[in-house]
């Protein structure tokens, strides 16, 4: 199923993102770190939406500053995205530029 986000209040594009879960929580990493892209606008901006499938649930983003659960996450994206296709993705989301933007996605309330 794919796993989109909107990031911010202003109009942004809904774009798909590579998720994983690590100890029951849902974890993205920016593979561009564009400047319009999700990353920078939640960090101006820390609200959002989670589109799976029909459902949307309002999110903000948690900016993850510890190395233990980095290091989980990049172990969940390498055993979730095994395929052929998608190690060269694995390999730059779990290089330091992406790994700095190890984001958990956690409800909001308004």
């Amino acid at each position: 199923m794919v796993v989109s986000i909107k990031a911010g209040r202003t109009p942004h594009r809904v774009i798909a993102v590579w998720s994983v879960t690590v100890e029951g929580r849902a974890f993205i990493r920016s593979w561009s770190v564009r400047p319009d892209g999700w990353y920078r606008t939640f960090r101006k901006d820390p609200v959002g939406e989670l589109h799976v499938g029909n459902h949307k649930l309002r999110i903000r983003p948690v900016f993850i500053q510890s190395e233990r659960t980095k290091d989980l996450v990049s172990k969940a994206y390498a055993e979730k995205y095994h395929t052929p296709g998608s190690r060269r993705y694995v390999k730059d989301l779990s290089g330091r530029r992406s790994r700095e933007t190890t984001t958990e996605l956690v409800p909001r309330k308004r």
